[in-house]
């Protein structure tokens, strides 16, 4: 650990952030500087990534065949220092979240003028030059007055593998850009007959005033929040995301949800197969063959499990949802993976309908591409349920 290029100020400041004891001052004048309190540790989850400061790469687990040096499609989503305060998805081995509460006297310097105290999704920070950011922790522009080399500089994140912390926002490193879409479709899409449609199931990004963006947790219900779907390889893809949001983030996309029609064109190919690879039923070929559920499994101890299918660890269980295009044998004729299973996907239907199975079921309310649900109105939802967009395609 240590300070980038920091001059006086931020050696004070580096020292105040870290925690390693109090800036000297004259002979005989107390230091007004209080004690780092110690941090209070929270757990995220068992199913995050390993990760290397600065360098934050996929260690080949959790579905991604190679190491983010292997080039290779899934690998897109090699992990980078967070451009948030949150956590760090998309592989395996959690890694810790530290909560440093409110902004104390400890995170602020001698002079209030020259230091101003802030916070990033409730984590507590110091507003500071980029340059005297040390180098564990992280800045988050939008948060401090002044220019735009002043950001708010949180620790980042630490914590003891092993366990999950409902409440934590973790969100992904940035993705890759969309892949360039077939002719006529916008990008990250396939050309299936006269329309268009995402080639993986929707991961978010979130959309803040400034105009800048950052990917929204997969595990949180993204309500109330602007959202923008995006169709990329080697995503966590959106769960937790009602019929509305869905639509919502469609919509900003400048996509819209599949028709009941487009999606089960889309998923049985131009021979109308039961499967998206055929008509015999082949478990484990897409992510479909979960053997325990995944609510019983993360609450032994709750007589009624399945009324927390909305709570956020449920999908960060190993072996829940896996990352868009992991089970390349999922493919339909057009090449769109993950139709079947891994996550419910929303459709149109102003009533309410998902398509398709999720990880543990793809057979109870028909057989693969004949799946579908109608239980729920537009505004539920719960770990399964995830979506792709539709556009028409451009003649």
């Amino acid at each position: 650990m240590g300070a980038r290029g920091v001059g006086a100020r931020g050696l004070v400041v580096w020292a105040l952030l870290c925690g390693c004891g109090e800036t000297s001052k004259p002979e005989g004048e107390a230091s007004d500087a209080a004690e780092v309190p110690a941090a209070d540790v929270r757990a995220t989850t068992a199913d995050a990534p390993a990760f290397e400061t600065d360098a934050w790469v996929v260690d080949g687990t959790r579905d991604l065949g190679a190491s983010a040096d292997g080039a290779q499609p899934t690998d897109l989503v090699a992990l980078t220092d967070v451009a948030s305060a949150d956590d760090v998805v998309g592989a395996a081995d959690a890694r810790p979240a530290v909560d440093v509460g409110e902004p104390t006297d400890a995170t602020r310097s001698a002079d209030a003028s020259v230091v101003t105290p802030c916070a990033v999704d409730g984590v507590a920070g110091t507003c500071l030059d980029v340059s005297d950011c040390p180098d564990d922790h992280h800045p988050t522009p939008g948060h401090c007055p002044g220019p735009v080399e002043v950001q708010c500089c949180t620790p980042n994140p630490e914590a003891p593998p092993g366990v999950c912390d409902p409440a934590r926002r973790v969100r992904p490193a940035p993705y890759a850009p969309e892949a360039p879409g077939a002719p006529g479709c916008p990008a990250g899409m396939a050309r299936v007959a006269a329309f268009c449609v995402d080639q993986y199931e929707a991961a978010l990004l979130e959309v803040f005033d400034d105009g800048h963006t950052e990917p929204a947790s997969p595990y949180h219900t993204p309500q109330g929040r602007r959202v923008r779907a995006v169709s990329v390889a080697g995503a966590v893809p959106q769960g937790y995301i009602d019929g509305l949001a869905a639509e919502a983030a469609c919509l900003e996309a400048g996509k819209r949800l599949c028709t009941n029609e487009e999606w089960l064109r889309a998923c049985q190919g131009p021979d109308g197969t039961t499967y998206p690879y055929g008509d015999a039923r082949q478990p484990g070929v897409c992510n479909d063959a979960r053997a325990l559920h995944p609510a019983v499994e993360a609450f032994p101890d709750d007589p009624t499990p399945f009324d927390r299918i909305q709570d956020a660890c449920i999908n960060q269980l190993p072996e829940t949802v896996a990352l868009t295009g992991s089970h390349p044998g999922c493919l339909s004729a057009e090449g769109l993976f993950d139709l079947m299973g891994n996550l419910h996907e929303w459709t149109s239907d102003p009533e309410g309908t998902f398509r398709g199975g999720f990880y543990v079921d793809t057979a109870i309310n028909g057989p693969g591409c004949l799946y579908r649900t109608t239980a729920h109105d537009r505004a539920h939802w719960d770990y399964s349920t995830g979506f792709r967009c539709c556009a028409d395609a451009a003649r």
